[in-house]
C-alpha cells in the first residue's frame, strides 16, 4: 500500500511538472506586423472621420478625426487620447465637471458639455494629450477640423 501511494504521488508530481514545462515552452507570440497606409487610404479615412486602425486586441488604435461642429463632452476611463491637429481650429475644453454625464459603453461617458475646465484653441500642428479619466469637449469648431487620434489603453 505504501509503495502504491509513493508511486501515485510520483506520477502526480511528474504530471504536474510536465504540464508546467509544456506551458512555459509554448511558441513565442508572433512578431507584430508593420502597418502601412498609403496617402489615398488616409485621405479616404479622413473623409469619413473613421478609425484607421481599430483596437482589435491591441493596446492602441488610430482614428482619423473629422469635425464640422461641436460634439458631446467625453470621458474615457481607461484610454489616453493623443491628438495631432492637421487642419482647422477648435475651442477645446479639458478638465472641469462634465454636465449630464451618461455611460454610453463600458468605460465611456458622454455629456452635454463641461463646466469650468481649461479652455484652449487647437489649430494646425498642435498636439494635446488627454489622460484617461479627464473630461474633454470640442466646444466650438471653425470650419473643417481634421486630427489624428492615437488612443492608448
Amino acid at each position: 500500500m505504501k509503495k502504491t501511494g509513493i508511486l501515485l504521488m510520483a506520477a502526480v508530481v511528474i504530471s504536474c511538472c510536465a504540464t508546467s514545462i509544456a506551458q512555459t515552452k509554448q511558441d513565442p507570440p508572433a512578431p507584430a506586423t508593420v502597418k502601412y497606409f498609403p496617402a489615398a487610404d488616409v485621405h479616404a479615412s479622413f473623409e469619413k472621420g473613421s478609425p484607421l486602425i481599430t483596437k482589435d486586441s491591441q493596446k492602441y488604435w488610430v482614428i482619423t478625426g473629422r469635425r464640422d461642429k461641436p460634439g458631446q463632452s467625453e470621458l474615457h476611463e481607461k484610454d489616453t487620447d493623443v491628438f495631432y491637429i492637421l487642419q482647422g481650429s477648435a475651442t477645446f475644453v479639458t478638465g472641469g465637471k462634465m454636465l449630464e454625464p451618461k455611460t454610453t459603453a463600458p468605460g465611456e461617458v458622454r455629456g452635454s458639455g463641461i463646466e469650468g475646465g481649461e479652455v484652449r484653441t487647437l489649430s494646425k500642428d498642435d498636439v494635446i494629450i488627454i489622460p484617461a479619466g479627464v473630461p474633454h469637449w470640442f466646444k466650438d469648431v471653425q470650419g473643417t477640423f481634421l486630427y489624428f487620434v492615437v488612443k492608448v489603453e
